[in-house]
Protein backbone atom coordinates (compact mmCIF):
# COMPACT_ATOMS: atom_id res chain seq x y z
CA UNK A 1 0.00 0.00 0.00
CA UNK A 2 1.02 3.69 -0.84
CA UNK A 3 1.48 6.10 2.21
CA UNK A 4 -1.59 8.03 1.42
CA UNK A 5 -3.64 4.92 1.44
CA UNK A 6 -2.46 3.33 4.98
CA UNK A 7 -3.00 7.40 6.18
CA UNK A 8 -6.84 7.05 4.78
CA UNK A 9 -7.21 3.22 6.65
CA UNK A 10 -5.78 4.50 10.01
CA UNK A 11 -7.50 7.50 10.11
CA UNK A 12 -11.01 5.42 8.85
CA UNK A 13 -10.23 2.82 11.66
CA UNK A 14 -9.30 6.06 14.26
CA UNK A 15 -13.09 7.23 13.28
CA UNK A 16 -14.38 3.61 13.94
CA UNK A 17 -12.86 3.76 17.42
CA UNK A 18 -14.06 7.04 17.86
CA UNK A 19 -17.55 6.17 17.46
CA UNK A 20 -17.35 3.50 19.20
CA UNK A 21 -15.62 5.58 22.58
CA UNK A 22 -18.46 7.91 22.14
CA UNK A 23 -21.12 4.96 22.20
CA UNK A 24 -19.55 3.37 25.06
CA UNK A 25 -19.72 6.80 26.98
CA UNK A 26 -22.87 7.98 26.44
CA UNK A 27 -25.19 4.38 26.68
CA UNK A 28 -26.20 3.84 29.92
CA UNK A 29 -24.34 1.38 32.41
CA UNK A 30 -21.80 0.29 29.50
CA UNK A 31 -18.81 2.74 29.65
CA UNK A 32 -19.14 4.56 32.54
CA UNK A 33 -20.99 2.31 35.41
CA UNK A 34 -21.12 4.23 38.83
CA UNK A 35 -20.37 2.23 41.99
CA UNK A 36 -21.98 4.23 45.11
CA UNK A 37 -20.01 2.85 47.56
CA UNK A 38 -16.69 4.12 46.17
CA UNK A 39 -17.79 7.31 44.43
CA UNK A 40 -16.34 6.30 41.67
CA UNK A 41 -17.23 5.34 38.21
CA UNK A 42 -15.70 1.79 36.63
CA UNK A 43 -15.12 2.38 32.91
CA UNK A 44 -14.49 0.06 29.96
CA UNK A 45 -14.20 3.70 27.19
CA UNK A 46 -10.66 2.73 27.71
CA UNK A 47 -10.57 -0.86 26.07
CA UNK A 48 -11.11 1.12 22.69
CA UNK A 49 -8.16 3.47 23.01
CA UNK A 50 -5.92 0.44 24.50
CA UNK A 51 -7.09 -1.21 20.77
CA UNK A 52 -6.03 1.60 18.63
CA UNK A 53 -3.21 2.16 20.35
CA UNK A 54 -1.44 -0.82 19.30
CA UNK A 55 -3.05 -1.09 16.10
CA UNK A 56 -2.33 2.58 14.91
CA UNK A 57 0.20 3.94 16.79
CA UNK A 58 0.96 6.68 20.13
CA UNK A 59 -0.22 9.47 17.90
CA UNK A 60 -3.60 7.95 16.98
CA UNK A 61 -4.14 6.24 20.65
CA UNK A 62 -2.91 9.28 21.99
CA UNK A 63 -5.96 11.36 20.34
CA UNK A 64 -8.57 8.62 20.72
CA UNK A 65 -7.19 9.02 24.58
CA UNK A 66 -8.09 12.90 24.26
CA UNK A 67 -11.94 11.75 23.28
CA UNK A 68 -11.77 9.33 25.92
CA UNK A 69 -11.09 12.69 28.35
CA UNK A 70 -13.66 14.73 26.66
CA UNK A 71 -16.72 11.88 27.08
CA UNK A 72 -15.42 12.29 30.59
CA UNK A 73 -15.61 15.78 30.85
CA UNK A 74 -19.05 15.78 29.19
CA UNK A 75 -20.61 13.04 31.57
CA UNK A 76 -19.38 14.67 34.82
CA UNK A 77 -20.46 18.07 33.40
CA UNK A 78 -24.35 17.29 31.91
CA UNK A 79 -24.66 14.35 34.77
CA UNK A 80 -22.45 15.28 37.99
CA UNK A 81 -21.77 13.20 41.03
CA UNK A 82 -20.54 14.06 44.14
CA UNK A 83 -17.10 13.82 42.85
CA UNK A 84 -17.55 14.97 39.62
CA UNK A 85 -15.47 18.48 40.14
CA UNK A 86 -12.58 16.12 39.74
CA UNK A 87 -13.23 15.85 36.24
CA UNK A 88 -15.08 18.53 35.19
CA UNK A 89 -14.25 22.85 35.90
CA UNK A 90 -17.95 23.59 36.04
CA UNK A 91 -18.74 21.52 38.73
CA UNK A 92 -18.55 23.16 42.19
CA UNK A 93 -15.43 21.98 44.31
CA UNK A 94 -17.35 22.74 47.76
CA UNK A 95 -20.38 24.88 48.65
CA UNK A 96 -20.46 27.95 47.13
CA UNK A 97 -16.29 27.12 45.60
CA UNK A 98 -16.41 27.16 42.27
CA UNK A 99 -14.54 24.60 39.86
CA UNK A 100 -10.73 23.84 39.50
CA UNK A 101 -9.14 23.80 36.10
CA UNK A 102 -6.98 20.91 37.81
CA UNK A 103 -9.90 19.03 36.90
CA UNK A 104 -9.02 19.08 33.63
CA UNK A 105 -5.26 17.80 33.98
CA UNK A 106 -7.14 14.34 35.49
CA UNK A 107 -9.66 14.23 32.99
CA UNK A 108 -7.32 14.63 30.11
CA UNK A 109 -3.58 14.00 31.19
CA UNK A 110 -4.17 10.29 32.11
CA UNK A 111 -6.74 9.24 29.15
CA UNK A 112 -3.92 10.50 26.59
CA UNK A 113 -1.43 8.04 28.30
CA UNK A 114 -3.91 5.41 28.50
CA UNK A 115 -2.85 6.08 24.05
CA UNK A 116 0.14 6.00 24.64
CA UNK A 117 1.25 3.57 27.19
CA UNK A 118 0.23 0.34 25.48
CA UNK A 119 1.46 1.09 22.13
CA UNK A 120 5.25 1.03 23.42
CA UNK A 121 5.08 -1.52 26.26
CA UNK A 122 3.55 -3.92 23.24
CA UNK A 123 6.45 -3.46 20.94
CA UNK A 124 9.08 -3.16 23.81
CA UNK A 125 8.01 -6.79 24.55
CA UNK A 126 7.66 -7.68 20.72
CA UNK A 127 11.13 -6.27 20.12
CA UNK A 128 12.97 -8.11 22.64
CA UNK A 129 11.32 -11.56 22.44
CA UNK A 130 13.42 -13.96 20.29
CA UNK A 131 10.42 -15.32 18.80
CA UNK A 132 8.10 -12.51 18.78
CA UNK A 133 4.83 -14.83 17.05
CA UNK A 134 5.12 -17.35 19.87
CA UNK A 135 5.20 -13.79 22.90
CA UNK A 136 2.45 -12.11 20.86
CA UNK A 137 -0.52 -13.22 23.07
CA UNK A 138 1.65 -12.27 25.87
CA UNK A 139 2.39 -8.88 25.16
CA UNK A 140 -1.12 -8.41 24.44
CA UNK A 141 -2.07 -9.24 27.30
CA UNK A 142 0.32 -7.29 29.17
CA UNK A 143 -0.40 -4.01 27.43
CA UNK A 144 -3.88 -4.13 27.99
CA UNK A 145 -3.12 -4.75 31.74
CA UNK A 146 -0.54 -1.92 31.21
CA UNK A 147 -2.92 0.89 29.15
CA UNK A 148 -5.53 0.22 31.90
CA UNK A 149 -3.54 0.52 35.05
CA UNK A 150 -2.49 3.62 33.86
CA UNK A 151 -5.76 5.50 33.86
CA UNK A 152 -6.78 3.99 37.05
CA UNK A 153 -3.20 4.71 38.74
CA UNK A 154 -2.80 8.52 37.57
CA UNK A 155 -6.38 9.05 37.60
CA UNK A 156 -6.68 8.11 41.70
CA UNK A 157 -3.30 9.87 42.15
CA UNK A 158 -4.10 13.28 41.03
CA UNK A 159 -7.38 12.83 42.66
CA UNK A 160 -5.11 12.43 45.95
CA UNK A 161 -2.70 15.00 44.87
CA UNK A 162 -4.67 17.86 43.55
CA UNK A 163 -8.43 16.99 45.72
CA UNK A 164 -7.88 15.36 48.51
CA UNK A 165 -9.16 16.98 51.30
CA UNK A 166 -12.18 17.76 48.94
CA UNK A 167 -12.58 14.22 48.37
CA UNK A 168 -12.89 13.34 51.87
CA UNK A 169 -15.44 15.86 52.60
CA UNK A 170 -17.79 14.85 49.32
CA UNK A 171 -17.54 11.57 50.73
CA UNK A 172 -17.91 12.23 54.47
CA UNK A 173 -15.25 11.06 55.81
CA UNK A 174 -12.14 11.90 57.50
CA UNK A 175 -8.82 13.14 55.00
CA UNK A 176 -6.95 10.47 56.89
CA UNK A 177 -8.87 7.78 55.80
CA UNK A 178 -8.43 9.07 51.95
CA UNK A 179 -5.00 6.97 50.83
CA UNK A 180 -6.56 4.44 52.10
CA UNK A 181 -9.78 4.23 50.08
CA UNK A 182 -7.28 5.15 47.10
CA UNK A 183 -5.29 2.55 47.34
CA UNK A 184 -8.16 0.06 47.58
CA UNK A 185 -9.70 1.44 44.58
CA UNK A 186 -6.72 1.21 42.26
CA UNK A 187 -6.18 -2.89 43.97
CA UNK A 188 -10.12 -3.56 43.80
CA UNK A 189 -11.55 -1.35 40.54
CA UNK A 190 -7.96 -1.31 38.83
CA UNK A 191 -7.59 -4.97 38.88
CA UNK A 192 -11.32 -5.91 37.42
CA UNK A 193 -10.20 -3.03 35.11
CA UNK A 194 -7.41 -4.28 33.84
CA UNK A 195 -8.26 -8.15 33.66
CA UNK A 196 -11.48 -6.98 30.85
CA UNK A 197 -9.12 -4.72 29.57
CA UNK A 198 -6.23 -7.29 28.96
CA UNK A 199 -8.81 -10.13 27.52
CA UNK A 200 -10.57 -8.23 25.49
CA UNK A 201 -7.50 -5.97 24.10
CA UNK A 202 -5.77 -9.61 23.78
CA UNK A 203 -8.38 -10.98 21.82
CA UNK A 204 -9.48 -7.98 19.40
CA UNK A 205 -5.80 -6.90 18.46
CA UNK A 206 -5.22 -10.79 17.95
CA UNK A 207 -8.09 -11.21 15.32
CA UNK A 208 -7.12 -7.77 13.47
CA UNK A 209 -3.67 -9.45 13.22
CA UNK A 210 -4.43 -12.58 12.54
CA UNK A 211 -6.66 -11.09 9.81
CA UNK A 212 -3.95 -8.67 8.13
CA UNK A 213 -1.61 -11.83 7.74
CA UNK A 214 -4.05 -14.20 5.97
CA UNK A 215 -5.50 -10.41 4.01
CA UNK A 216 -4.77 -12.09 0.09
CA UNK A 217 -2.83 -9.74 -1.77
CA UNK A 218 -4.02 -7.66 -4.16
CA UNK A 219 -3.44 -8.16 -8.12
CA UNK A 220 -1.10 -5.18 -9.53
Amino acid sequence: MTNSKISVKAMAQAAMFTALIFVLAFVPYIGYIRIPVLAIQATTVHIPVIVGSILLGPKYGGFLGGMFGLTSLINNTMSPGITSFCFSPFVEVGDGVGGSPLALIICFVPRILVGVVPYYVYTCIQNRAKEPAKTNKYSLVISGIAGSMTNTILVMSMIYIFFGHEWADAKDMAYSKVLGVILSVIAINGTMEAIVAALITSAVVFAFIKARLHKPAQKK
